[in-house]
């Protein structure tokens, strides 16, 4: 028994590395992901909160939540996006700073636009840089968060590993990622919607039917519940927890250095 779960959980890490938005691409997943979310950032977060109903603003509550208890001074927000994260962390949290990090400039550009809008230019701050590779010195954030970016590293160890590298000396990751229910009706219900009215709606909307075909194959091969917390271990992060929300459809994952 011991044996058949190692396997599974090396396969899992394995499927992610291989699923990527352009099957006829012979770019890497990292080059396709950014081009991916490059093309559909204009609608990105109006899809975000139609295909969601609204809750995942909830869920990002929820997320940052985990963080009130610590009181973080210094966020570091990977893969930020357009930024919706670390605006949520600014409302709750009331950090001196955030630096928001992302591979794709469409999407940065979009969250220039909202920090602008929103006057916090002297609280957030975004950069171009690659999540797996990160450009800070050791010990250095309070704090680093992600919501739906996990699943897109090219190298999810690597990735986690350099999140734990970053973070001060008792310093929480709290990570925000889709995950796959397992209760009936739930689990039928979420596989029909994920797999044939996202990729529609999508297509019709982004004008790109492959980003939104990508993101059900995504969640299929990420590693969730305790294979993530598993591989979170295995990288160094202590207290490991898994918040399950909405009967499983998402998962708030924590860690402490």
């Amino acid at each position: 028994m011991y044996y058949l779960s190692v396997s599974l959980f090396i396969f899992d890490t394995d499927m992610l590395k291989s699923v990527s938005p352009y099957t006829n691409s012979s770019a890497t997943k990292k080059e396709q992901v950014a081009a991916m979310f490059n093309t559909i950032s204009n609608t990105y977060d109006f899809l975000n909160r139609m295909l969601s109903l609204g809750i995942d603003t909830l869920w990002r509550k929820k997320a940052i939540e985990k963080l009130i208890a610590d009181g973080p001074k210094s966020i570091l927000d990977v893969a930020t996006g357009t930024g919706d994260f670390a605006f949520k962390a600014i409302d709750i949290l009331q950090p001196e700073s955030i630096i928001g990090v992302d591979i794709s400039e469409g999407m940065l550009a979009i969250a220039k636009k909202k920090i602008a809008r929103k006057k916090l230019g002297d609280i957030f701050e975004v950069r171009m840089g690659d999540s797996e590779r990160l450009l800070f010195d050791d010990h250095l954030f309070d704090a680093v968060t992600v919501a739906y970016g996990v699943r897109n590293f090219e190298n999810l160890k690597q990735g986690m590993a350099d999140m734990l590298r970053v973070l001060k000396l008792g310093g929480r990751v709290v990570i925000l990622e889709f995950s796959k229910p397992q209760v009936f009706p739930i689990k039928q219900s979420y596989n029909f919607y994920f797999n044939y009215v996202v990729p529609t709606i999508g297509k019709f909307f982004s004008k790109d039917s492959s980003a939104y075909a990508y993101l059900p194959a995504s969640v299929a091969s990420f590693p969730d519940g305790d294979d993530f917390l598993a591989i979170m271990k295995e990288i160094g992060f202590k207290e490991v927890t898994c918040s399950p929300l909405a009967f499983g459809i998402c998962s708030i994952y924590t860690g402490v250095k």
